[in-house]
């Protein structure tokens, strides 16, 4: 049988772009790819480069997601949060495995360009704070950072006062007749949120009756997810450092790999994790 010409199938593919937007043009993969401006001469600086700047732009997915995950929970459409919420994770595998391809930069080649860093440091990533308190955890300390752009400080400090995704599911267990603590339920939004006992007690009823608060116990496990992952992701980071810089001290001026273990022990969801032991 005669092999048909792959191109003459395809007859109707577009090719004159002269007045038309391109794949390039909708994407502005101009502005993409010319984001990489090397401070040193190292090849692996591009590397480097690249690696964090596409996990940027995943955060700023998982922080889209995330605020809307926000705005369904308020609505009472647990099932559109839970599906925004399970992207997350998914989102987060793909920062983890980020790691994996810069654990390919040797300590020697990275300590070609580190001084061209100056102060500037992953420590700074204001998406990441974001995340942060978009999950509860906040200290004011860290807004000091961005004080040099008043605009993002601005958006910063919405997000340090809003209420987080956790609130949101308190609030979510209330509305579906769980006993909270009224000062679990006006708390200051401010603080790192602390553990309540009618929020595990909330918790232990939804988990022990699945069926009749099954999206409530969906969305407890999508939580869990992401804290799972977030662990995950800061594990990686923190064995990837030592494995390039060993114990040295962070361009941005933390004590580097002590740090990044000492953030590993904070909990976002502490009752979700807690009930496992008592169920």
């Amino acid at each position: 049988m005669k092999e048909k010409n792959a191109t003459s199938e395809e007859q109707n593919i577009h090719t004159d772009f002269k007045e038309n937007m391109t794949y390039g043009d909708y994407l502005q993969l101009d502005k993409i790819l010319n984001a990489q401006q090397r401070l040193s001469g190292h090849h692996d600086e591009v590397l480097f480069i690249i690696i964090h700047q596409v996990s940027e732009l995943w955060m700023k997915l998982i922080l889209h997601e995330l605020q809307a995950a926000v705005t369904a929970i308020h609505d009472n459409d647990l099932s559109s949060a839970q599906k925004k919420l399970a992207r997350v994770s998914k989102t987060q595998s793909q920062i983890i495995q980020a790691w994996d391809v810069l654990a390919t930069m040797t300590p020697s080649e990275y300590m070609e360009f580190r001084d061209s860093l100056g102060q500037a440091s992953g420590f700074q990533s204001f998406q990441y704070r974001m995340i942060e308190f978009a999950l509860g955890y906040k200290l004011p300390h860290v807004l000091k950072i961005y004080e040099k752009d008043a605009a993002l400080l601005a958006q910063l400090q919405q997000a340090y006062e809003a209420p987080s995704i956790y609130d949101a599911a308190i609030a979510a267990l209330k509305r579906n007749g769980l006993a909270i603590d009224d000062c679990v339920s006006h708390r200051d939004f401010t603080k790192s949120y602390q553990e309540n006992e009618s929020v595990r007690q909330a918790w232990i009823t939804v988990y022990q009756n699945p069926k009749t608060y099954w999206e409530l116990y969906e969305l407890a496990e999508k939580l869990v997810d992401i804290e799972d992952w977030l662990q995950q992701w800061r594990f990686r980071h923190m064995k990837t450092v030592e494995r390039i810089i060993g114990f040295k001290t962070g361009t941005g001026g933390s004590s580097g790999v002590s740090y990044l273990k000492k953030v590993l022990d904070q909990r976002f969801f502490p009752e979700l994790w807690d009930l496992r032991t008592e169920l």
